[in-house]
């Protein structure tokens, strides 16, 4: 196991290497520059108006060298812990990342909550109910989930409530620590949203796979034995249809973690998801870096728990 977990990790730096030089690449080349874009702003006037050339800029911002010297500076500066500055404001990457990953971690652990108390019941019922009414309903349920997009009925519940009956959810963003009560209402929509969306995959593979279990033969020896229906369910077939069940939501943490752009936007909640639009919008390369340096850490230790998570589930793997 220690010897897995090494190779993981060192395995680890290669890969986020190559997402950052993709990355810093790709930012570069979309359409729109920023010295422009800055070139044409000022406060009452353009920077070229108070005597500000775009080659100051790009001196100023320490854009004036060539992209692969700007890459090693800032591989560096990481290096020593300093992820840069935004290029529009003095504020830190790291300051702004402390102030936004609170919300995109409450935003996806509520939505992970609520799509897990609807998938695992519902794909678990299905299963041991094969056929019956409430499976075919558990099944429709789950098609519904995934097929409808979770901006539109975002939008929808944003627009028609206020039509119909001049209501709208809350959609300033109060901290927990703060009001408590008046945290819950501003995510309890778009997480309810968020997770109903996800939990529709999970739920079919929880009954695929718990159907793939319950007809194994050490089931029905378990049945023969008369042991109680939950038992047998919980203890001898849940844990056996897991691993592939983990494996989903595994791929689902990191989107809902990083919080889904559209869905923060909508609701106006100052995100992860949020703050890369915001980023990629005015071009801020070094803000764009450390939100994505940021996302593909969590990604990579995402999945290494996930992979740690079928030892656990299943002790006959082993991590050799």
């Amino acid at each position: 196991m220690t010897s897995y977990l090494i190779r993981r990790l060192l395995l680890m730096v290669p890969t986020i290497l190559f997402v950052t030089i993709m990355v810093f690449m790709l930012i570069r080349i979309v359409p729109g520059d920023v010295i422009t874009m800055m070139a044409q702003r000022g406060e009452g006037g353009t920077a070229v108006e108070y005597g500000i050339t775009e080659d100051q800029i790009k001196e100023m911002l320490g854009l004036d060298v060539p992209i692969h010297i700007q890459y090693f500076r800032w591989l560096g500066n990481i290096l020593h812990g300093d992820l840069g500055k935004s290029l529009w404001s003095t504020r830190t990457v790291i300051d702004e990342l402390k102030s936004r990953i609170p919300v995109s971690v409450e935003l996806g652990i509520l939505a992970l909550i609520i799509g897990q108390l609807v998938a695992f019941p519902v794909g678990i019922y299905s299963a041991i109910r094969q056929d019956s009414f409430g499976d075919l309903t558990g099944r429709s349920l789950a098609i519904a989930f995934l097929c409808i997009p979770a901006f539109w009925l975002a939008t929808l519940l944003m627009v028609y409530p206020a039509l119909w009956w001049k209501w709208m959810p809350a959609s300033q963003y109060v901290s927990f620590f703060q009001d408590p009560l008046g945290n819950l209402a501003v995510f309890i929509w778009p997480a309810l949203i968020m997770g109903l969306h996800s939990s529709g995959v999970t739920m079919r593979m929880t009954r695929t796979m718990m159907l793939e279990v319950l007809r194994q033969d050490y089931i029905r020896t378990a049945w023969s034995k008369g042991l109680k229906e939950h038992i047998i369910i919980i203890r001898h077939g849940l844990r056996n249809a897991l691993i592939p069940v983990i494996t989903i939501v595994g791929m689902q943490i990191p989107v809902l973690i990083g919080g889904v752009v559209i869905i923060e936007q909508i609701f106006n909640l100052p995100g992860m998801g949020r703050l890369f639009l915001e980023s990629l919008t005015t071009r801020d390369y070094t803000m764009l870096s450390g939100v994505n340096l940021f996302i593909a850490t969590f990604v990579l230790v995402n999945n290494l728990g996930v992979d740690l998570t079928y030892g656990y589930l299943d002790p006959r793997i082993r991590y050799t």
